[in-house]
């Protein structure tokens, strides 16, 4: 195959085992066609990588990758990828095709769907997020485009393969090449670029479902800056206020979803998924559901998972305990090999987090200039890096000044939490200080002197770092332990260092 896709449709072309059908659509990282396999003849979707990202190596691991990643979900709510592969230069996912309808379609037809429609939507689309959460997989971009209802009635989320895995290497495995446009159901920590979890996709889907049933996102605006301020700052109206049949407990529940602080959500998938099936109850009292017998058997067990765990482990110290005698017979030999194994795993730790040498250079990683401020900023937060958070500030100088301090929040983050330049972190934190949103008491102020009281304290500054410190309230410090954890780990440990 010597013709660029590019530059034609691949309609009725063959790739391998797949006969092309016709083109489904693209995105920013793939064109989408329905194919036929031959060998075992049933239809498939196949994403084929744009040949622009195709040349950059890069980008086609990071499509593998998250071909992988994605092909670990098996769940009947989760649509299941068959084969990430190349032929001919041309890289292609295989992924189940899915005959119906996303919500972003329905919704464009129908404005708002039956309160009935809507929780048994939520509670299949809490299932799948339970299997991610068991992968250590954050969907992150939770939407009703990517939410697909089968001619079958069953729900399916769509593009796990386009989420970033939470894990140590988390930053290669991001979504490419993607405009944010407006931020209509991100989270207010994905937003401002804070570390997020299944409590930010929980959020995403609180926004889906208050959609569906008022027909509207609850947060509009001219712009993106507008929308994203909304989600930080402004409450949804009441469920209640919009549509009079919307149900109380079913309302409780999308609001308690869209709460601003992750901890006022619900924890888990699993902890949702509980609250569903007793809303579940509630409905067939009603009148207005179905109850909970006609759920599946993993839906069940899902929800019975958040509140089996303390018992699981309850039950592995008990046999941990029982074990205790028969184990002291051979203590000493695995006593001898556990002290090899931590040994092992201290040098290999150590290798992991050694400073970086300050000769070592800069890695080349290239950026390329996105279409506006908060594209920018959105592939910063994805694929972070040095240059990626600095990009939002050299190709956007006169954006908004909030826009601009999120990325200056970024990059402090990046230098502090990940790549360790302490000395660096300095002229962002310095630009933040001075700026107006750190004003005395808001939470921009109290970032900045903890940042300041880290690197002092790394750079061997002590007065200065207790300086910084004496900036930090209780209430300060306590809101930081809150929204930043990982920030505030370093805060403490730097505390701890200047009060020897």
């Amino acid at each position: 195959m010597n013709t660029d896709p590019a530059e034609v449709d691949l309609t009725g072309r063959e790739l391998g085992d797949y006969r092309i059908l016709r083109r489904l659509g693209a995105g920013g990282m793939a064109v989408v066609y329905l194919a036929e396999q031959r060998s075992l003849g049933r239809r498939v979707a196949l994403k084929v990588l744009q040949p622009s990202l195709a040349r950059d190596g890069s980008y086609v691991q990071r499509f593998q990758n998250e071909a992988r990643a994605a092909a670990a979900l098996v769940h009947a709510n989760i649509v299941q990828i068959y084969e990430v592969g190349q032929l001919d230069g041309v890289h292609f996912i295989a992924q189940e095709y899915v005959a119906g309808k996303n919500l972003g379609e329905v919704l464009r037809r129908q404005t708002a769907l039956a309160p009935q429609l809507v929780l048994d939507v939520l509670r299949q689309v809490a299932a799948a997020l339970c299997k991610a959460a068991d992968a250590g997989i954050v969907h992150r971009d939770l939407k009703p485009e990517n939410i697909l209802l089968a001619h079958s009635g069953e729900v399916k989320v769509a593009d796990f393969g386009l989420a970033r895995m939470e894990s140590a290497d988390a930053k290669t495995l991001t979504q490419v090449g993607v405009a944010m446009g407006t931020p209509l159901y991100m989270s207010p920590e994905q937003i401002e670029g804070r570390p997020v979890d299944v409590r930010s996709d929980i959020y995403s889907l609180g926004v889906t479902s208050y959609h569906l049933l008022a027909g509207t996102p609850p947060h509009t605006g001219d712009t993106a800056l507008a929308v994203a301020l909304q989600h930080l700052n402004a409450a949804p109206r009441p469920l209640e206020n919009v549509r009079g049949d919307v149900p109380s407990g079913l309302a409780r529940i999308v609001h308690r979803m869209m709460a601003k602080r992750p901890e006022q959500r619900q924890q888990t998938a699993g902890e949702l998924l509980a609250e569903l099936r007793k809303l579940a109850g509630e409905a067939v009292a009603e009148g207005w559901g179905d109850d909970a017998d006609h759920w599946s058997l993993a839906q069940w067990i899902a929800t019975t998972d958040s509140r089996s765990r303390a018992a699981q482990q309850l039950g592995q110290l008990m046999q941990q305990s029982a074990r205790l005698e028969r184990v002291s017979r051979l203590r000493l030999s695995r006593l001898a090999k556990i002290v090899a194994a931590s040994l092992l795993a201290g040098i290999a730790l150590g290798v992991l987090l050694r400073p970086r040498p300050y000769l070592a250079g800069k890695s080349a990683v290239t950026v390329q200039p996105r279409d506006n401020v908060w594209a920018q900023l959105f592939h910063a937060n994805v694929a972070p890096s040095e240059q990626a958070w600095q990009a939002v500030r050299q190709n956007f100088p006169d954006a908004d000044p909030y826009v601009l301090r999120l990325a200056d929040e970024g990059l402090i983050r990046y230098y502090l939490l990940q790549s360790r330049q302490f000395r660096e972190a300095l002229e962002p934190l310095n630009r933040m200080l001075a700026s107006d949103t750190a004003a005395a008491g808001t939470p921009q102020r109290a970032f900045a002197f903890a940042g300041l009281t880290i690197v002092h304290q790394r750079l061997g500054n002590a007065d200065q770092a207790r300086e910084a410190a004496s900036q930090l309230t209780a209430e300060a410090r306590d809101q930081l332990r809150r929204s930043e954890p990982r920030l505030y780990e370093l805060l403490e440990a730097s505390l701890a260092a200047v009060s020897q």
